[in-house]
């Protein structure tokens, strides 16, 4: 195995979750609920792959670093526009999801060309929403796979969205001290 090769790996995976995103999307427009499951699944569990590769054979990057951040994301708003889009879960919960990280990345984008650029750290409620969504969708995947009930389905919503704004509020006050200073 050439070691040049083995060196792109995370990113590689990083790139293979990129193209799961619209493929669960289309599973679940088609209301294929065991397909979208599995491929949420695998493309959660290469995730974790590519992140224990990278730092086990010490092969992180910047080019990795956007690329996985970039792949968490189109999986995860895909997958909440879709299950929006057929009334799965509330437009207002998608649209929340989506706002967040467009704001994130606006603020962001808007340092760079104000030269002020920021240096990107995941923010420890990030990683708690991060986590809250994913559960929530491999939740709501699996009931609709599995035909299950879904009492935690309106605490499960809220859950989210509180993490979400939280989130939000936490770049942005990081965004506004660094911009401030």
């Amino acid at each position: 195995m050439s070691k040049a090769w083995f060196a792109f790996l995370p990113n590689l995976i990083s790139l293979a979750r990129l193209a799961l995103a619209p493929l669960s999307v289309d599973m679940i427009v088609a209301r294929r609920w065991p397909e979208a499951l599995a491929i949420f699944v695998v493309a959660g569990l290469s995730d974790a792959l590519d992140g224990w590769i990278a730092r086990r054979f010490n092969l992180r990057s910047e080019l990795g670093a956007y690329l996985d951040a970039i792949a968490d994301k189109a999986l995860l708003v895909g997958n909440f526009i879709a299950l929006a889009v057929i009334g799965i879960v509330p437009l207002g919960l998608a649209l929340l999801v989506v706002s967040r990280d467009l704001m994130i990345v606006g603020a962001v984008l808007l340092s760079w060309l104000l030269d002020k650029p920021m240096r990107i750290r995941p923010h420890w409620l990030s990683k708690a929403n991060t986590a809250a969504q994913i559960t929530f969708v491999v939740a709501v995947l699996a009931a609709l796979a599995l035909d299950m009930p879904t009492p935690w389905f309106v605490p499960g919503l809220w859950l989210v969205a509180a993490l979400t704004l939280a989130s939000l509020a936490a770049y942005l006050k990081r965004w506004v001290t660094h911009m401030s200073a």
